[in-house]
């Protein structure tokens, strides 16, 4: 009961903080993303906003075998850049600079994003769905040409 409780917490703030910062605006995101046009700067304040807490986070979290829930703790992933990062990156930043949402502030303006928050969500989660399959079909492609 106490994760469940943690969890409506730490997601109501985090949606929160989505809703604040203009995150789940799509006009102010590709405000932000069209540096050659009319940039909108004001979400650097957010990206660095959320970077100082991780960092703090990571230390304590480094210091740390299980969490404050008596959880283990994951651990870190690996540091190299391979073909299924690239790809999944690309996808990512495409999907976000392309319709102004990324998973988290699409769920967060689900239920006032309208219609097309809706689509996004239901793409989204399509794509999650056949992901898998594509990736199996993309390394077994790789590995035949070398």
């Amino acid at each position: 009961m106490l994760r469940n409780i943690t969890s409506l917490i730490a997601g109501s703030l985090f949606g929160a903080g989505l809703l604040i910062s203009g995150m789940t605006d799509t006009t102010k995101v590709q405000g932000w993303l069209d540096i050659f046009g009319d940039w909108d700067p004001t979400l650097a304040f957010v990206l660095g906003g959320a970077i100082l807490p991780m960092m703090l986070a990571w230390a304590v979290a480094a210091r740390r075998a299980r969490s404050l829930l008596g959880s283990d703790l994951p651990g870190k992933p690996k540091a190299e850049i391979d073909r299924n990062l690239m790809i999944g990156s690309l996808m990512f930043g495409a999907g976000w600079g392309l319709v102004g949402l990324c998973p988290g502030p699409a769920m967060a303006s689900i239920s006032w994003g309208g219609v097309g928050g809706a689509v996004f969500l239901v793409s989204m989660f399509a794509g999650m769905y056949v992901a898998p399959a594509f990736r199996l079909r993309f390394n077994a492609m790789a590995q035949a040409l070398g």
